[in-house]
Formats: structure tokens, C-alpha cells, sequence
């Protein structure tokens, strides 16, 4: 059953508004092909929406899977995107009806329909990339992030080999107010605990895969993150920019929810 005709049965008074929300919260599968299953209906239940991973896909079953998604949507986000990916989206994808936003560092491509207006939450996230070969991943948390809807504080390489860099960019967080720091650290992992340490802020923490030798390619990172002995630090695994920044999405989200019911 469609979501009109979901519609269709309340306004003739076949089902009640509960029964209608919980209806349309069930049909949120899309098919397309035999390629993929898309949960257009996602942001409706859970608060985020599906991101595609461009990664492992074709070009060709990409742009079939964004158009798709752009019948039922206003918008389609894809991830880790090559530039293979992106040249097939601006090539197939009608620049008369939608716009086009690549972000090359972060390998996110943003397409909206024309009419699409910008989400604005009114809240912040803090993000920390603690050397400059953690700032791709930083920039999908950042891109993400701000997609969302909230605005971002950002400080780039001001990793634990010079710790004094780390102390002006943490107050100016704590100064913009924002409800959640980001921190995307390689080699050892040292520094979402260190920020957490001196916070009183959710931390999330991302190792990403710059190191080498033993423990490299995020390894070592991950695990001394999980192994942390401060509290408030919770860890996604090795270059998840994007479910670090959905996480911190719905921190300022529930956060800008209580204090909208306090003011009402």
C-alpha cells in the first residue's frame, strides 16, 4: 500500500491517525531492480536519512539508485563517492531540476531538487581532526554534519605532538556552545580521551586509518580509543565520518527538542 492510499483510508475515516502513522512508518522500502533496497522513510523513524554508499557500486547502478531516490525525495546524499561516481551523477543527473554539490575532499555529492530549502537546526557540533591527513575524514563529518542541519566549529591538525595547538580550538568550542565534539584521530588515538578529559561535552571519537607498522591503518587508533579509561567518549569505527556525524546530528536534535518543549 502507498502512502496516498495510506492517506486515502484516513480521510475517509477507515483508520484512525494512529493507525495511519504507524502504517506510512511501515512502508518505507523502496526496490529498485534487484540492485537495492533504499529506506526512504528512514529521517520519518529514526530522525537521519539513508546516505548511499557510493562504494562498491557501479557508476551506472549509482545514478539509478539517486534517481530513484530523488522521485521520493527532495535530496539524496552519497558517500564515499570516486570521481568515476561523480562524473557519471553530473553527467546523467538534469541540471535544470536539480542542483549539484561535490565535495572532493569529504567524496560527498549532495544533489537537490531546485526547490529544496537548506535544513537549519539552530545547533552546533564541534569537530577536531587531529593531523592533516585526518582532515578527509573530518570533512565527511563536517559535510554531513552540516547537511543536517546543524553548524559546525572546526579545528584541524592540533594533534597530542603539539598540545598546545588543542586549547585554543577547544575553548573556542566551548564558547560557541556547541553539544557534542567530533574528534578524528590516526596513529596512537590519543586524543578523543584527552579532549574528554577536559570537557564536559559528549565526545565521538574516529580513528582514522593514517599510521603504519604495527597497529596501522587505524587499528592501533581504534583500539586505544575503545580502550580508554575517560568517561564520555564513544567510539565508531576506523573513517566513519558520516555515523560520527549522524550521531552527533541527533545529540543536538534531542537537545534542540528540550529546550523547544521548555520554552512551550
Amino acid at each position: 500500500m502507498s502512502i496516498r492510499e495510506i492517506l486515502e483510508k484516513l480521510l475517509r475515516g477507515e483508520i484512525d491517525i494512529e493507525r495511519a502513522e504507524r502504517m506510512v512508518k511501515a512502508v518505507q522500502i523502496l526496490e529498485i531492480g534487484n540492485i537495492a533496497k533504499m529506506d526512504v522513510l528512514r529521517e520519518l523513524r529514526s530522525g537521519a536519512p539513508e546516505i548511499i554508499l557510493a562504494e562498491g557500486k557501479s557508476p551506472e547502478d549509482l545514478v539509478l539508485i539517486v534517481r530513484k531516490v530523488l522521485e521520493e525525495k527532495e535530496r539524496a546524499i552519497i558517500s564515499r563517492a570516486s570521481k568515476e561516481h561523480i562524473d557519471a551523477i553530473l553527467k546523467e543527473i538534469p541540471l535544470d531540476q536539480y542542483t549539484i554539490e561535490v565535495h572532493e575532499k569529504a567524496r560527498i555529492v549532495i544533489v537537490r531538487r531546485k526547490n529544496a530549502k537548506p535544513r537549519k537546526i539552530g545547533r552546533k557540533i564541534g569537530i577536531i581532526a587531529a593531523g592533516t591527513s585526518d582532515i578527509p575524514v573530518a570533512e565527511e563529518a563536517r559535510v554531513i554534519s552540516e547537511e543536517l542541519g546543524c553548524d559546525t566549529v572546526t579545528a584541524y591538525d592540533v594533534g597530542i605532538a603539539g598540545i598546545h595547538r588543542l586549547f585554543p580550538a577547544l575553548k573556542k568550542m566551548i564558547m560557541e556552545d556547541v553539544d557534542v565534539i567530533i574528534v578524528i584521530a590516526g596513529m596512537e588515538g590519543a586524543l578523543p580521551s584527552i579532549v574528554a578529559s577536559l570537557v564536559d561535552l559528549p565526545v565521538i571519537g574516529v580513528p582514522s586509518s593514517s599510521g603504519y607498522g604495527y597497529g596501522g591503518r587505524g587499528v592501533a587508533a581504534l583500539m586505544g580509543m575503545l580502550q580508554t579509561c575517560v568517561p564520555g567518549l564513544a567510539v565508531v569505527n576506523i573513517d566513519n565520518g558520516v555515523h560520527a556525524a549522524v550521531f552527533a546530528y541527533l545529540i543536538s536534535k534531542r537537545v534542540k527538542d528540550v529546550l523547544e518543549k521548555q520554552k512551550s
